[in-house]
């Protein structure tokens, strides 16, 4: 360890996503009218450039938030970074307010992120990842400050808070290793253009979620001679709850309500609303999918195969494919099916952030399952030794519900955590509280 009690960073953002762009552009409007109080801010991203799940950019393919729940517009309105004055600088707000639409399509969404990934770009450090936090101790014996160190071993500052925002893990079932013919659904574009330009015959996708019906849609749309067979185990597609009572579940308000709740209730709650979110799909596409199953049932040519009620329990590769064996329902024979590919629509997790904390994890609080615990500005509950602060965006659905991982309240997540570091440093610098940066 260091000694130190020197930063020359009030925080460094540990990846570049949706997230932190947010915190980004918090911190740009901040500064913008701080005068002498700015916030000294840097981030750190792997991708060479902003990207956010390209492999999954199919054409045709629509957000589940509506445009308002941009990265700044739920915590200022009047924000020049907000969907709309991304529309009107594009020339094209007229056009979409004509679309009569609250749902962008994901290509539209991601030029929208790219866009205004591009204000901030000198804030970013694209094309690096983080090691590790190398904890800087000072005289009195506490941890105020922070190297961030780059795996090629580059310092890229020291901060006195860092906000990790990793994102989510693609997830795939024990024993589920990728290859050149067996992908997770975060990759399909990709992946998809590695395969020979000869004909396909068959994919199978393996999943009952958003993702896994969008691949089966797409697939089945664009290959238009290879049998597409989807493969879960439920007996159908189960339909998003989005309506409104439902939807409300991610209203900033919500996360109040959550985070205060008894653990308990916060395990009800997940129960009840993860149909919200989780292995469900939108009504549309359900109704889309259905409509091709039973317009080839009638043309006697059936290419598209939904196979409830089935896993995929083992997978041999061969020179020109796998070969996937099916349990279907029941005791029946199993079905050994070759494919071109095999992809798995199996979600996310969140991403062991062990590695990035190193000697930190163990001044960190955590619960009886060994999670993180928080503060309701997102903030990690430490030791008292540790005094620089770490934030997480992502990864607290047990603290925070729902909304944690998802893009809803991106803006105002962002101005909280904002708030809670100038009320942490004018603390540190002995000037009155403000009351207009409270937060609990």
């Amino acid at each position: 360890m260091t000694s130190s009690d020197v930063a020359d960073h009030d925080l460094i953002g540990v990846g570049f996503g949706p997230a932190n762009l947010a915190l980004a552009i918090a911190v740009h409007e901040h500064n913008h009218t701080a005068g002498q109080e700015t916030v000294r801010a840097a981030f750190a991203e792997r991708q060479p450039r902003f990207g956010w799940h390209r492999g999954m950019l199919l054409d045709g393919a629509t957000m589940q938030v509506s445009f308002l729940k941009d990265l700044a517009t739920m915590r200022n309105p009047t924000s020049a970074f907000g969907f709309l004055p991304y529309l009107h600088e594009r020339g094209r707000l007229v056009d979409f307010i004509n679309h009569k639409t609250m749902f962008p399509t994901r290509l539209e969404f991601h030029d929208y992120l790219e866009w205004a990934a591009a204000q901030v770009r000198h804030d970013v450090h694209y094309g690096t990842a983080v090691r590790a936090l190398r904890p800087l101790v000072g005289r009195d014996g506490t941890i105020a400050a922070v190297e961030v160190v780059a795996t090629d071993g580059r310092i890229l500052g020291r901060t006195r808070n860092v906000v990790l925002g990793v994102g989510l893990q693609p997830h795939l079932p024990e024993g589920v290793h990728v290859s050149e013919r067996v992908w997770h659904s975060n990759d399909l574009l990709s992946r998809l253009g590695t395969l020979s330009r000869t004909r396909h015959d068959r994919f199978l996708v393996v999943g009952a979620g958003q993702s896994a019906a969008e691949v089966v849609e797409y697939l089945h749309r664009t290959h238009p001679h290879a049998e597409i067979c989807a493969v879960h185990s439920r007996y159908g597609y189960s339909p998003a709850d989005d309506s409104p009572f439902a939807n409300r579940i991610f209203d900033p308000g919500a996360v109040d309500h959550f985070y205060d709740a008894p653990d308990s209730v916060k395990q009800t709650l997940l129960a009840y609303h993860g149909n919200t979110n989780y292995a469900v799909v939108d009504i549309d596409l359900i109704d889309e999918l259905y409509r091709r199953v039973y317009a080839e049932r009638v043309s006697g040519r059936g290419r598209l195969r939904i196979m409830n009620m089935s896993r995929v329990v083992e997978v041999q590769r061969l020179p020109d494919g796998v070969r996937a064996r099916v349990d279907g329902p029941g005791a029946g024979e199993p079905e050994f099916l070759h494919c071109d590919a095999l992809i798995f629509a199996t979600g996310y997790r969140p991403a062991d952030l062990t590695p990035i904390l190193g000697d930190l994890a163990g001044l960190c609080v955590t619960d009886d399952q060994g999670r993180l615990q928080l503060t309701r500005d997102y903030r990690v509950r430490t030791d008292p030794a540790l005094r620089c602060g770490i934030y997480l965006q992502g990864g607290t659905e047990h603290s925070h519900g729902l909304s944690s991982s998802l893009l809803s309240n991106s803006a105002i997540r962002a101005g909280e955590i904002l708030r809670s570091l100038l009320t942490g440093r004018n603390r540190r610098e002995g000037k009155p509280a403000d009351p207009r940066l409270a937060v609990r």
